[in-house]
């Protein structure tokens, strides 16, 4: 298996770049942020992902091992291939992509061209429990607690509220707090307390 490439970039292409290595030269499929990174006759390294087909061997190409995990892990839900999986990565970043699929955010992950509303459900039915808690990370490069966003979501539904004011009360929750994350519980009060003065 093929993990990363090292080589020279000796041509770009609109979609695709190819690597020099070892005197061969490997045709790497990219997303646009990744070519914009990538200078011809200059070295370069990109992680890889090998996707075997019974007819063809497609490399594809990354900016760094996080948006390659991320391509892998897109592919495991059903109905997304290679080349939707890497329209995913070529639309949003992949901190945009797990903060869609954990917070269940079906209008950006429909914004990738080939992924209908159907398309987005199932997509974060199936990855939503293997992105993992998210780590948010704010303007100034701070690192917050993501998980109590979906657990304030998740106790508001259950108290019988409807998604979208779920999903108001977590905004204008977020919008109060004002450097450490208080106890999630105290973060549900508050978000019940919002949604009382709307009903």
């Amino acid at each position: 298996m093929i993990a990363s490439v090292r080589g020279v970039v000796t041509a770009i292409a609109p979609d695709s770049a190819v690597i020099e290595v070892g005197g061969v030269g490997l045709q790497l499929q990219c997303a646009p942020g990744t070519l914009a990174g990538l200078k011809s006759g200059a070295e370069a390294r990109l992680a890889a992902s090998l996707v075997v087909r019974e007819d063809s061997l497609t490399l594809y190409g990354f900016a760094d091992d996080d948006e390659k995990h991320l391509f892998e892990l897109l592919q495991t839900a059903s109905g997304v291939g290679p080349r939707l999986a890497q329209a995913v990565l070529a639309v949003h970043s992949p901190e945009t992509v797990r903060r869609a699929l954990s917070g269940g955010d079906l209008a950006t992950l429909t914004r990738v061209p080939g992924i209908g509303k159907k398309g987005a459900e199932r997509m974060v039915l199936e990855l939503r429990d293997k992105i993992g808690p998210m780590a948010l990370v704010d303007q100034h490069g701070g690192v917050l607690d993501g998980a109590w966003q979906d657990q304030v979501r998740q106790g508001v539904l259950a108290l019988g509220w409807s998604a979208a004011q779920a999903d108001q009360a977590v905004a204008a929750v977020a919008e109060t707090i004002d450097g450490e994350v208080p106890p999630v519980p105290q973060l549900l009060r508050q978000a019940i307390r919002l949604l009382g003065k709307t009903r």
